[in-house]
């Protein structure tokens, strides 16, 4: 009896999870909170402007180095939201890392703008 009980329980439990996709495996990845452009935009001018310039172009105020990077180029568009992401948080040689003053919100806020930029 004991067996037959733990039979039709394992038997369940793996028809449960092809029809409702409780297996862990082949699971997609949870998509990562999509920041807010509108919020962004504030976020960069305020922010990111003065050295990316208004619209993004890299046409802002230029230290010593490397020129600030043109966010409305094709190789922006081609960089993924990580990559982007932890260039806000880290920064760059000429850029200062946002870790500080931005959250992880803010950050994402700031991403979905410059995404709008990029097309």
């Amino acid at each position: 009896m004991g067996k037959r009980w733990l039979f039709w329980i394992a038997t369940a439990a793996c028809v449960g999870g092809v029809f409702f996709g409780v297996t862990g495996e082949g699971q997609a990845e949870p998509k990562a909170e999509r920041g807010d452009a509108a919020r962004g935009k504030t976020l960069f001018a305020r922010n990111c402007a003065g050295c990316h310039g208004p619209e993004g172009g890299g046409d802002g105020y230029r230290l010593l180095g490397p020129d600030p990077a043109n966010l409305t180029s094709p190789s922006t568009r081609q960089k993924s939201d990580a990559e982007l992401l932890k260039t806000i948080h880290d920064g760059k040689p000429n850029m200062p890392a946002w870790k500080g003053n931005l959250s992880e919100k803010q950050s994402r806020d700031v991403l979905a703008y410059v995404r709008t930029l990029a097309k």
